[in-house]
């Protein structure tokens, strides 16, 4: 019988800004078991609303307490999967995510983003969020419709790569901020370490392809997470899939080469899942898959391909 596990978001249970395969897991879980986590959004207290008493009390204490790495993002974990071992693949079920603040942020920051240098006027703004309508407003009146997601999903990097700043997806999953990656989407991730080391946060309330200005909405979610070793899987890269969809991830500096990559895998997985031979999956991928840009502005820029199962 699998269980059901949680943790909660506190500055015990969380990393600030990298992902390291050394960490200590706050969680051991078996193959199959159920994780329900919580986090913080990404950040530090420039990003903190004029009102602290809406800010959560763990909040204020993670930051006044943890020591920052190379990037913003807190992220909770590692969970420890018995049975995992390097070569195998971590499947995970994202069964559920929701915005657990009643606030977000929104920054322009200072040399990052997809026109640093032509916005130079730096602001942070934060949308208030309804949760009763599931919509965020903005400070001039618009309302946007939440879909929650985290930004950050990863097992641990290989330990010969040392301590990861969390800004940089990698084949390791990480901060690939794919809004596709929602409630009712499997993701597949490599295994490199010994009990996978799972880790997720970053929280986004909505975000739109490409999250042109840096962030999204930012905010506190909580998410459930069902995590299942697969040894009959071969893979060295994240891969997804959901009820109509397959949907490969392509990460690098140039769009282009995330392009490609995104392509080359969804043609091995077409393959993989069919008679089909490489040519005939390449032209399928033409017909019927679709590219798209999931961020600009995490070094690691990021395309995704979806294609229809119902192709297959």
């Amino acid at each position: 019988m699998s269980k059901r596990h949680e943790i909660p978001a506190t500055h015990e249970s969380m990393v600030w800004g990298y992902l390291d395969s050394t960490t200590p897991p706050v969680l051991e879980v078996a193959s199959g078991d159920t994780v329900t986590l919580h986090s913080f959004p990404a950040g530090g207290k420039e990003t903190l609303p004029e009102d602290r008493s809406i800010v959560p009390p763990a909040y204020l204490t993670a930051l006044d307490t943890m020591v920052q790495g190379p990037g913003p993002h807190f992220i909770t974990g590692p969970v420890y999967v018995k049975g995992a071992q390097p070569g195998d693949t971590l499947q995970v079920d994202i069964l559920s995510c929701k915005v657990s603040q009643d606030w977000g942020f929104v920054s322009i920051l200072p040399l990052l983003g997809t026109l640093p240098e032509e916005f130079t006027d730096y602001e942070t703004i934060h949308p208030k969020v309804d949760h009763e309508r599931q919509v965020c407003i903005m400070p001039w009146g618009t309302e946007i419709a939440l879909d929650p997601f985290f930004g950050i999903i990863a097992t641990a990097p290989p330990p010969a790569w040392g301590r990861c700043g969390s800004p940089v997806p990698r084949s390791f999953g990480g901060n690939m901020d794919n809004k596709e990656l929602r409630p009712g989407t499997t993701l597949y991730l490599p295994v490199f370490n010994e009990g996978a080391l799972f880790f997720a946060g970053d929280g986004h309330g909505v975000q739109g392809d490409g999250e042109v200005c840096i962030t999204a909405l930012e905010t506190g979610v909580s998410g459930t997470f069902r995590l299942t070793v697969r040894k009959d899987m071969d893979i060295t890269w994240p891969f997804a899939e959901n009820a109509t969809h397959l949907m490969s991830i392509g990460l690098d500096e140039d769009l282009d080469d995330a392009a490609k990559q995104a392509t080359r895998e969804m043609v091995k997985h077409v393959c993989a899942r069919t008679n089909l031979s490489r040519n005939q999956a390449y032209m399928l991928c033409s017909l019927a898959g679709n590219l798209r840009v999931t961020q600009m502005v995490d070094g690691n820029k990021g395309i995704h391909m979806l294609l229809p199962k119902a192709y297959l």
